[in-house]
């Protein structure tokens, strides 16, 4: 299959994953492109790391990836942004600002939806909750019952949109706080079982919203030598995924994994490690409105 280069010097590694039977070389010129753009635990990194960082050096910083995102949406305006938690702590800006900084670049950036990492919840869900007017974009989590919190519908379960006639539903998952965050920090905030969720989410989206692409934006981590759930454990107990964005681990994949769920359908996972210092792209590729392949490559900032 034929890419272009989204960037000199991107060291991007890429995983074809064809659906349905289709090679990515039977395709007719009137397929229709997804784009999909991922980040994952910024930890508040707003500038570039400088050239003494060993193997950041050079990468990274907001001003970069709103350069990079900008030229991707200019060659497929069908394009989603998305985040996978951990927006928070890091840098003395989040000590200085409190979240605020972070929020309104992203609104700059134009996330279409974001999830909610442990790390969000740093200066108490109080803390949270006094920095979302400064964020123009939803938050999707499914497994935190925020009913006895003052997040109470400040989030919603999963959210759709539609690209080119695509309809795609996105939903997201949260680790367990309890043990990562004090719970004077998170209050009242209810873990439900993510797999549980992630089942019951996903079959609406794709049974009842009719999605053609279903996305979990995941705080899980990528995977545990435990019995903890993680995405890979996840896309294999689940039916509906099309692509789960992890977060938490700060795992750098070059390329996508491919699982397989209970119907024995491909699900790719991506996670492009932390700090903005990779930008993770995931092409989905549609031939008479069916998924036909997808594309997946890790850009350097």
């Amino acid at each position: 299959m034929k890419r272009r280069d989204f960037i000199q010097n991107t060291a991007a590694a890429t995983a074809l994953v064809s659906l349905g039977g289709l090679s990515a070389l039977s395709f007719k010129p009137e397929r229709q492109q997804i784009t999909i753009l991922h980040t994952n635990d910024v930890h508040s990194h707003i500038e570039a790391f400088g050239p003494d960082a060993g193997r950041n050096a050079n990468l990274g910083g907001v001003a970069r990836r709103a350069t990079l995102v900008e030229k991707i949406r200019r060659e497929n305006p069908n394009t989603l942004l998305l985040d996978a938690g951990d927006i928070f702590q890091g840098t003395p800006y989040f000590n200085f600002y409190g979240g605020e900084l972070e929020f309104k670049l992203m609104s700059m950036l134009k996330y279409d939806a974001a999830t909610l990492g442990n790390h969000d919840f740093d200066n108490g869900i109080d803390g949270l909750y006094a920095q979302l007017p400064h964020a123009e974009f939803p938050f999707v989590i499914s497994n935190y019952d925020f009913s006895n919190t003052v997040m109470d519908g400040k989030t919603d379960k999963f959210r759709t949109f539609v690209k080119d006639g695509i309809k795609i539903g996105v939903f997201g998952v949260g680790i367990e706080l309890e043990g990562l965050v004090s719970n004077k920090l998170y209050k009242e905030t209810e873990y439900l079982d993510p797999i549980e969720i992630a089942t019951d989410m996903s079959r609406i989206l794709k049974n009842e919203e009719n999605c053609d692409l279903v996305i979990c934006l995941s705080h899980l981590g990528y995977k545990y030598s435990s019995q903890k759930i993680g995405d890979i454990k996840l896309a294999k107990a689940t039916e509906d995924i099309d692509l789960i964005i992890g977060g938490h681990t700060h795992t750098f994949l070059d390329k996508p994994t491919v699982e397989t769920n209970k119907a024995g359908n491909p699900v790719l996972v991506n996670q492009v490690g932390c700090y903005g210092v990779y930008l993770g792209r995931v092409d989905f590729f549609f031939q008479n409105g069916k998924k036909s392949s997808a594309d997946g490559v890790k850009l350097a900032i």
